[in-house]
């Protein structure tokens, strides 16, 4: 038959093996149930045996240590149960900087192409007033017709009036899309920014709840379980002085 020295030694490997147990892949919480019922199997079959001779303190404390860590594996599994509103969360996110990714490039589009259409317009308003202006210059008059002299001037004046407007209306289209397609850049990254700090702190937090939280709780109790130990076996050594 064991000593009572060798059975709590042997017991104290099968808790401490259990405390130093990790659970390798999420929901963690599945393993709380079979983890608990394997330390208290371990905590009967010490009980259970003659030699042991358990005393009221130590059920006491035993009690409590496994009160303790089932409130905390509660406490575990709230937490996890978090996890799933935490994905989605990130989730949703991401899918929100890809939105604002594909709108901006369709708004982009739509303003180039406007841009484009416009900028051709004038182009050709321009083109074909220099065409214009270039044919009232070959234009011949008389010497002696001052009439036909101050026609061609005035003719070419207001040509020459209505090009210097259509370039300045080029230019200003010109300016005020980049204008604008500046301010659709800075709102867009903007707006990226918000998003890519919300996705940052959803990782973090997933990241932490995909983590077992669980072992330092687990190996305290089981620490508190091999203490609680060594005192009863110091009591039965006290008392069999």
């Amino acid at each position: 038959m064991l000593t009572i020295e060798e059975i709590v030694e042997k017991t104290f490997g099968r808790i401490r093996g259990l405390g130093n147990q990790i659970f390798a892949v999420s929901p963690f919480s599945e393993y709380f149930d079979d983890w608990l019922v394997n330390l208290k199997a371990v905590l009967i079959d010490f009980e259970s045996t003659p030699v042991a001779s358990v005393d009221d303190e130590f059920v006491k404390e035993r009690s409590q240590v496994i009160s303790d860590v089932e409130l905390k594996l509660v406490e575990r599994r709230r937490e996890e149960a978090a996890l799933g509103d935490a994905v989605k969360r990130l989730a949703d996110q991401n899918h929100l900087l890809v939105q604002i990714d594909t709108e901006y490039v369709t708004v982009t589009q739509k303003l180039s192409s406007r841009r484009k259409r416009e900028i051709q317009r004038l182009t050709r308003k321009v083109h074909d007033l220099e065409e214009e202006l270039d044919q009232i210059s070959r234009m011949k008059t008389g010497i002696f017709n001052p009439f036909a002299k101050r026609a061609k001037a005035h003719k070419m004046a207001e040509v020459t009036r209505k090009l210097d407007s259509v370039k300045s209306e080029l230019e200003s289209v010109v300016q005020s899309y980049q204008v604008e397609q500046e301010k659709l850049h800075d709102e867009c990254e903007n707006e990226k920014q918000i998003v890519i700090r919300q996705v940052q702190r959803l990782e973090k937090e997933v990241e932490v709840l995909e983590t077992d939280g669980s072992v330092e709780d687990r190996q305290v109790a089981c620490e508190a379980l091999v203490n609680a130990l060594k005192a009863l076996l110091q009591r039965k050594k006290l008392s069999l002085q």
